[in-house]
């Protein structure tokens, strides 16, 4: 019974992670990139990287902090679009506690 269980639990995960939806943003202006996320809650933007010629970036982009998961917080970001090179959007990290650790650490010795 706990085989199906996990099982039933591991199918509406995989299921949940296939629904997200791509879009190139270079292909939409950027209040519609905005409204496509705000829209649909999450969603994959990928893109050609102007510094590395073939190299495609992607990354997933949240509408709000409940799309984040657990240690993850809501950081601004920004991707190409038809009309501009950095169209706002958000994006789910975790936090760099290491970062602030090393400078109260080696600013204070």
């Amino acid at each position: 019974m706990k085989t199906i269980v996990l099982a039933a639990c591991l199918t509406l995960v995989a299921a949940e992670a296939q629904a997200i939806s791509r879009y190139d943003p270079t292909h939409m202006s950027c209040g519609k990139v905005q409204s496509t996320i705000a829209r649909q809650g999450a969603v994959i933007l990928r893109y050609q990287s102007k510094r590395v010629p073939g190299l495609p970036l992607y990354d997933r982009y949240v509408q709000s902090q409940q799309f984040c998961t657990m240690g993850e917080v809501r950081t601004r970001a920004y991707v190409p679009s038809a009309d501009t090179k950095s169209c706002p959007v958000y994006n789910c990290k975790r936090p760099d506690n290491d970062r602030h650790f090393r400078r109260r650490f080696f600013h204070n010795n």
